[in-house]
């Protein structure tokens, strides 16, 4: 009798794999800190910033699929309990845990602090800045891959 040998195929969470066997997740936009911190959101009236954390948060998941996000959740947060503060707060530091995690699986220095994320809310709304900084440097490690694209992950 032949032996089956096992085979390794990319899964639901590797969509893309340029590998078998290898993780991989779909590459981020890079966008501007400044223009998502300050310029949009002030045309916008406040709307863009909602959009972008929606944005990140389903880039966060597709870049790499081990983390449970919910961008829905999180967008549903900052609407309905913005105003309590707190949930807000635990919202940001959560997204800055998955902004390390991120910089974790591509390879990088984890330079991204969840205390931050979530502290800098308190001076004029950095954190927004912080980020998208943050989020730009798991995009720059990936310099010739287009937004959606699949990327290998390095852990």
């Amino acid at each position: 009798m032949a032996e089956i040998q096992p085979t390794t195929t990319p899964g639901p969470n590797t969509p893309g794999a340029p590998g078998a066997g290898q993780l991989s997740g779909l590459a981020m936009k890079r966008r501007g800190p400044v223009a998502v911190w300050l310029g949009l959101t002030l045309i916008t009236l406040g709307i863009y910033q909602l959009v972008w954390y929606f944005k990140i948060h389903k880039e966060l998941q597709e870049f790499d699929r081990r983390q449970d996000l919910k961008p829905g959740g999180s967008l549903l947060v900052l609407i309905f309990l913005g105003w309590t503060l707190i949930a807000p707060l635990i919202s940001f530091r959560n997204t800055g845990k998955a902004i390390a995690a991120a910089q974790r699986a591509a390879g990088l220095p984890v330079t991204c602090s969840p205390s931050t994320s979530m502290w800098l809310t308190f001076v004029f709304g950095l954190n927004v800045w912080y980020m998208q900084r943050q989020l730009n440097l798991i995009v720059d490690a990936y310099p010739d891959a287009t937004p959606g694209t699949g990327v290998t992950l390095a852990a």
